[in-house]
């Protein structure tokens, strides 16, 4: 895991802060944690920035929110075609 330094703005001074066991640090104002991730986006593979949710959930950029959203939605026409029902044809 490749570890990024990440300074905290306390009594008008920049103090270096520590990651957690996770290796992320914790945004309080925001009430988000912020760490590296390694993956690949937009065909470039590599470590980046990436924001988490206080329970540790990683939060989707649109481009991946939205092909999320298509792979539901093709799961929910197949079953809905499985049923006998045209999901082109709802009442």
């Amino acid at each position: 895991m490749v570890s990024s330094e990440f300074y905290q703005l306390e009594n008008r001074r920049y103090e270096l802060k520590q990651p957690d066991e996770n290796g992320r640090h914790w945004i309080d104002s925001m009430g988000l944690f912020l760490g590296t991730w390694q993956g690949t986006k937009e065909a470039r593979t590599g470590y980046w920035l990436r924001w988490w949710d206080e329970a540790g959930n990683l939060l989707l950029w649109a481009v991946e929110q939205i092909e999320q959203e298509h792979q539901q939605k093709e799961r929910l026409i197949a079953y809905l075609q499985s049923q006998g029902i045209d999901p082109n044809n709802l009442p």
